[in-house]
């Protein structure tokens, strides 16, 4: 079964018409040269970590995914799909030849393939569920067997005359795509998080209570005897309140007697936050209701919404481990 892709035609569709004219998809990292002879995606991984050393390794493995995606898995035949955000037309055809490696496209873009060109499509003529799908930011990536139908079916009707002013978005439909947005942005938040180490998940905790005026203390690695931060208004808990985190950075759910064990080993007067991205059982979150000091569970939705919530109070050094950008969409008035 042929499959269906997109490749963005670079930072606000400038290759748009360069593929259009020459029948060409393109992607970029031109100092790898030519990739023909790496058959998998650990052999492009290492030519890429060599050529750029000093990328960070989410950048080497998402580069290494859409190069060997590009390279070996696209076959003649396979759909393609790139956009032109001007115009807001989706421009789509075939695959017709292997890969090569070709600097006359474009001096930024050499990873190429050959394209029959079979028509274009507006925007307009999608479903919200399809945009908010053909959307992703990634500069190559699969589309969905609907997605692909869609786009086909709008093809197919091409001839039809078109509306004479742009279609109107309804408030109910714009509702639907913000909701869509924000649930697939949090999502990539849940992933990105989810990818921190032990210590950096420590220090996102401890960011989130500084930029809620506490300051905080983080224990040395090893045996901590049931607390991973201190928080206080003075830094050494001395000054109440005096919040004692726990946290957990595991798929596992924690149970009751996690929650016991860490209870046990507070003072009457301390408060208590245990932090899960595992999540928690049943058992678990009646424990911390019952418990004989205020404690609060955190799990991964529970600290994304805070993270969202003071993203802009947080210290550089915090925003540093999950970075995210602001984006605007039109209001409904």
């Amino acid at each position: 079964m042929s499959k269906a892709w997109m490749v963005r035609a670079e930072r606000n569709g400038r290759l748009f018409e360069a593929f259009k004219e020459k029948s060409v998809v393109a992607i970029g990292w031109p100092a790898l040269g030519d990739l023909s002879a790496a058959k998998t995606r650990k052999a492009i991984s290492n030519a890429f970590a060599v050529t750029y050393p000093g990328s960070k390794p989410q950048s080497q493995a998402m580069a290494a995914g859409q190069l060997h995606r590009f390279v070996n898995e696209m076959t003649v035949g396979d759909m393609i799909v790139t956009y032109d955000p001007s115009s807001r037309i989706y421009l789509v055809g075939q695959i017709a030849g292997p890969y090569r490696h070709d600097p006359s496209i474009d001096p930024e873009d050499t990873q190429v393939r050959s394209v029959t060109w079979e028509g274009e499509v507006s925007r307009d003529l999608l479903s919200v569920e399809s945009r908010n799908s053909l959307g992703s930011i990634s500069t190559l990536f699969r589309l969905s067997n609907e997605v692909a139908a869609e786009l086909r079916q709008a093809l197919a009707k091409r001839g039809a005359a078109p509306p004479e002013a742009p279609l109107a978005i309804s408030e109910a439909a714009e509702d639907d795509i913000f909701e869509n947005m924000a649930n697939r942005a949090r999502e990539f938040i849940k992933d990105k998080v989810s990818a921190l180490g032990w210590e950096e998940m420590q220090e996102l905790v401890a960011g989130l209570l500084r930029s809620l005026g506490y300051k905080t203390r983080i224990s040395e690695a090893g045996p901590d005897r049931g607390k991973d931060i201190v928080a206080s208004p003075d830094g050494f808990g001395f000054e109440a309140p005096r919040i004692v985190v726990e946290v957990k950075h595991r798929k596992g759910s924690m149970g009751a007697p996690d929650l016991r064990n860490f209870i046990a080993g507070r003072h009457d007067l301390d408060k208590g936050l245990y932090v899960s991205t595992g999540g928690f059982t049943r058992e678990a979150r009646y424990e911390a209701e019952r418990a004989r000091i205020p404690t609060a569970l955190m799990d991964l939705d529970d600290l994304v919404k805070s993270l969202l919530e003071q993203y802009d109070k947080l210290d550089l050094e915090t925003q540093q481990l999950v970075p995210l950008k602001r984006i605007f969409i039109p209001a409904w008035s």
